[in-house]
């Protein structure tokens, strides 16, 4: 029997020739939520090379660790992949107003830090994913990071459920709070005006300078003590001290008047094995004269290589876009820095070596962080309260000027304008529905990982 109609007539081959090329040049055909599983496998292995890529090349120990840790648990792997998790919610919420986002926020990128008087208090401290973003890539993140903590505690859906609502109200009344005054010009959670869990927190993490130093170097020499972690590289002191003397000249450094010499490199170690996120990038550490010749009154600064959001092009341009070359990255983090927090760190920096971008900060004695794994139901839903409204005062300070822009990251009260975007009840209703399908999401393609991670996927740059 003949065959006739439009089947005969319809040739699709240019088109399946112009698809078949566009694959070829990995063109995103699928949205990779909705990926089958063997193309989902394939998606997350290629996605954590791609991220991954200058650590395999220049780092592979690194790369390794990276790796090894990511292949522990779930919640490490959500931690330490963004750039996964954000492609799967690429371009999404952009009816939403815009804020200067902290771009990675869970339950452990909130510490301690110190002020430029020297005091602590508590906030968010990671702002290497920082970028222009709907206010609820925030939110809903921070929302998975909290429903994951509370799984790894053993707590019920149901509980894990009341502390993603704990967060999510905790920013919303923080918000209210914020358009009623111009209080988030100033506000800082500190030892007199924080919550019981926070306020214990801040009172621990008041170690004395000389006993934080003396863990570090020897007092006798003011040289670093070598660990597994530490490296002293001693004969990098001259090379550092050219890094440390162009990073004081094009940083704006706040603070106290300190002495001419503050900034004298006395040593450099290169710290292994810290983060998540940024684990196998490199980093030092500088031993600056400080104060005062009296070793306990030296002061420890960090150089930590940076790299582009993960939220770069995930997000439409539009007036808030950023044009970030890689070798600037850290100048994006010191703008979120400047923008997120009330008197942060003042040696808050940016430093070029060699031609690549790091942050500069302190290591502060008094840097500090919850241990959530060791938190009660009821902490934990006091922790992820506070946290929400942590979360809050960045975005309520995105109208702040920012040496990326020479504009406002945000016209009008912000604050006022994300309340009226949103119904309170279904808003939160929504974020704790995100979180419990984002997290599954997270674990199925942690599974995958870990299988391949075992198979040797991650390991080929050894052969």
């Amino acid at each position: 029997m003949a065959i006739t109609g439009e089947f005969v007539r319809h040739d699709r081959s240019a088109q399946f020739r112009e698809y078949a090329e566009r694959r070829a040049r990995g063109a995103v055909e699928t949205p990779p939520l909705q990926l089958p599983a063997h193309e989902r496998r394939q998606h997350v292995r290629h996605t954590l090379r791609e991220d991954h890529r200058e650590r395999i090349e220049n780092r592979p120990d690194g790369a390794q660790r990276k790796f090894d840790a990511l292949a522990a648990d779930a919640f490490t792997f959500f931690r330490g992949t963004a750039l996964l998790y954000y492609r799967d919610h690429a371009g999404t919420d952009v009816h939403l107003p815009v804020v200067f986002s902290v771009g990675d926020v869970h339950p452990e990128n909130f510490g301690v830090m110190v002020n430029s008087a020297g005091g602590p208090f508590f906030g968010v401290n990671d702002f290497d994913e920082a970028w222009p973003a709907p206010f609820s890539y925030d939110v809903k993140r921070g929302a998975v990071g909290f429903w994951m903590a509370a799984a790894s505690n053993g707590e019920r859906k149901r509980d894990r459920r009341r502390v993603v609502r704990s967060f999510v109200d905790g920013y919303l009344t923080a918000l209210r709070t914020y358009s009623a005054d111009d209080r988030s010009s100033s506000f800082q959670f500190r030892v007199d005006n924080s919550p019981k869990i926070i306020r214990k927190l801040l009172e621990r993490a008041r170690t004395d300078r000389r006993e934080f130093l003396d863990s570090l170097i020897d007092l006798e020499t003011s040289t670093f003590r070598p660990s597994r972690k530490r490296v002293p590289e001693s004969s990098q002191v001259v090379q550092f001290q050219d890094v440390v003397d162009r990073y004081v000249t094009e940083n704006d450094l706040g603070g106290p008047a300190r002495p001419e010499s503050f900034f004298r490199v006395l040593d450099v170690a290169r710290k292994k094995g810290s983060g998540t996120g940024s684990l196998g990038l490199d980093r030092y550490w500088v031993l600056l004269e400080g104060w005062d010749v009296d070793p306990a009154r030296s002061v420890v600064i960090e150089f930590k290589r940076t790299r582009r959001s993960a939220l770069y092009g995930l997000v439409p341009a539009g007036d808030l876009t950023v044009e970030e070359p890689d070798e600037q990255s850290a100048r994006r983090i010191v703008a979120a820095h400047e923008v997120h927090l009330v008197d942060g760190d003042p040696l808050y920096g940016f430093a070029d070596i060699e031609g690549r971008s790091f942050l500069v900060r302190e290591r502060s004695p008094f840097k500090d962080e919850i241990a959530v794994s060791a938190l009660g139901r009821g902490a934990l839903i006091e922790y992820a309260n506070v946290c929400g409204r942590a979360v809050a005062l960045p975005h309520a300070r995105s109208e702040a000027e920012t040496t990326i822009r020479r504009n406002r990251v945000s016209q009008g009260a912000v604050e006022t304008r994300i309340l009226s975007a949103i119904v309170p009840e279904v808003f939160r209703a929504d974020v704790v529905e995100f979180a419990e399908w984002a997290a599954g999401r997270v674990y199925a393609d942690h599974a995958m990982f870990t299988e391949d991670h075992r198979r040797g996927a991650f390991r080929y740059w050894d052969a």
